[in-house]
């Protein structure tokens, strides 16, 4: 369905809403602190912990608020409102999301367990498909007829929301282990959801306006927005900590974007033979999720070979390892920023000039980070070996 296109991208739009999300955000978190100390939702340090002071969380209650905020206000813009008037998208988030908040503020404070947790993402999943947040359809490079390469898989009620749901439980304990160190959670989610973001918006110029993508552009901003927000209390040395009512809004949040804006493109837009662009949402979703989906496999793989629950706590997440190289903290975090935003905004690049020059610059880019991270590593080597 398609409908009266404003001239131009509403880039000005959606940058607006993501920073009235992240002065939102940033006005509130100082507020949600104090409440946090109030009912004692504080971090003890723990043998697995980083942190070596208790620090308080529910940072997510802060950053929810400031989605509700972005959100309100791209309600009242003409030009955004679209995404509101022919999708139920931008609600379905709100309230799956207040939901997930709110859940995960119950086990900053509590400790839930970890089958209380799952029960609780699963029903929010289940909210989002419920209103509609679904896959669709999804190119693949194979089958389909002489005259065209590949072919379009269509899915149904069912296997469409059975995707939502394993996608929103494996990205929402994806952030949960990936959180960390101080400012790691939200810097993740700020880079994810710009390049989400980003992606949409070139979606809506490819496709002549397509209204199908506004919903998961404004659900990237205000998240970016919120994430921008929360970083200055949350970056090392943090004042508060999100919590899982955070890290699990991040997930669930990047989930309902990605599905929004790759499970229903529409694909004959795209030439026939073009591959790049018709597997561009794979590769941007692949990118974006890359990272936290890599540190949760090797972390469920770990401990099951130990005879372990996938849910056990230890101190071999991808940043434990960056801090046994001999990177600060400070240190570890930026550099796990360098490989998300080349591995996100250069699957969004590739997708969106589909040229040689942006695919060879963005490995140029990953080799460059791969020597940095591993310099205090061989340092040490040559050290002994001059020893």
């Amino acid at each position: 369905m398609n409908s009266a296109v404003p001239t131009g991208l509403p880039i000005r739009e959606y940058l607006l809403v993501a920073l009235v999300s992240a002065a939102v955000t940033y006005l509130l978190t100082a507020v949600v602190r104090r409440f946090a100390i109030k009912v004692k939702a504080v971090a003890v340090p723990r043998k697995r912990d980083v942190h070596v002071v208790p620090i308080p969380r529910m940072g997510g209650l802060a950053m929810y608020l400031g989605v509700v905020g972005g959100m309100a206000l791209a309600h009242q813009l003409p030009v955004l409102r679209r995404a509101f008037e022919y999708s139920y998208d931008p609600l379905a988030v709100l309230i799956g999301g207040g939901v997930i908040v709110l859940i995960g503020a119950l086990d900053d404070r509590f400790e839930l367990d970890a089958w209380t947790k799952l029960a609780g993402q699963v029903m929010c999943a289940g909210i989002l498909v419920l209103f509609g947040v679904q896959w669709v359809s999804l190119w693949v490079p194979w089958g389909g007829d002489a005259d065209a390469l590949g072919n379009v898989l269509m899915f149904d009620r069912n296997q469409g929301g059975l995707l939502v749901v394993l996608l929103v439980v494996v990205m929402v304990n994806a952030m949960n282990f990936v959180d960390g160190l101080d400012g790691l959670a939200s810097g993740l989610g700020l880079i994810a959801a710009a390049a989400t973001c980003t992606f949409t918006l070139w979606l809506l110029h490819s496709s002549g306006g397509e209204v199908s993508t506004y919903p998961p552009a404004l659900i990237a901003a205000t998240l970016a927005g919120a994430c921008l927000g929360f970083l200055p209390h949350n970056f090392q040395p943090a004042k508060i900590f999100m919590g899982d009512s955070g890290s699990m809004m991040i997930g669930l949040m990047l989930a309902a974007a990605s599905t929004s804006a790759s499970g229903r493109i529409v694909y004959t837009s795209f030439d026939a033979t073009d591959v790049v662009a018709l597997l561009s949402p794979l590769f941007v979703v692949a990118a974006v999720l890359f990272l936290p989906l890599l540190d949760l496999v090797l972390a469920v793989v770990r401990r099951t070979r130990r005879g372990e629950s996938p849910f056990a706590a230890d101190k071999m997440h991808l940043h434990h390892r960056l801090l046994e190289i001999g990177h600060s903290q400070r240190r570890a975090v930026l550099l796990i920023y360098l490989w998300a935003a080349l591995l996100a905004f250069g699957a969004v690049a590739v997708a969106m000039f589909d040229t040689v020059a942006v695919f060879w610059g963005t490995c140029g880019g990953l080799l460059i980070a791969a020597l940095i991270t591993f310099v205090p590593r061989l340092r040490r080597q040559k050290e002994k070996s001059t020893a």
